[in-house]
């Protein structure tokens, strides 16, 4: 599993507008193959600053799957104006944590 993480920093002042945006395009990503879950986090301390937590079966399922569809394009119709600037979006494997085994040499 590989877990998508994209900052999203909100223009100012336009953060519940987002969030409304956001409910609309959730069942977008959803329906995807090789999507099995997501989560959108505010921060605290900045109202207008997310983080988009999403797990895939693999980046190909996110990268080719997801953005090469037309339900990508309406997500982009929906979201992609609140950013600024473009969000930064990477790929991580999980490392360490409950369940899984430490290598030995």
């Amino acid at each position: 599993m590989i877990l998508e993480i994209a900052q999203l920093q909100v223009r100012p002042g336009h953060a519940a507008d987002f969030e409304a945006a956001f409910g609309l395009a959730q069942p977008l990503i959803a329906a995807m193959p090789g999507y099995r879950g997501h989560e959108l986090q505010r921060c605290v301390e900045q109202d207008h600053h997310y983080m988009l937590l999403v797990r895939w079966e693999s980046i190909a399922h996110h990268e080719q799957g997801f953005r090469g569809s037309p339900q990508y394009q309406e997500w982009r119709r929906l979201l992609h104006h609140f950013y600024d600037p473009f969000p930064t979006v990477r790929h991580y494997a999980r490392a360490a944590g409950p369940g899984l085994q430490a290598a030995h040499s």
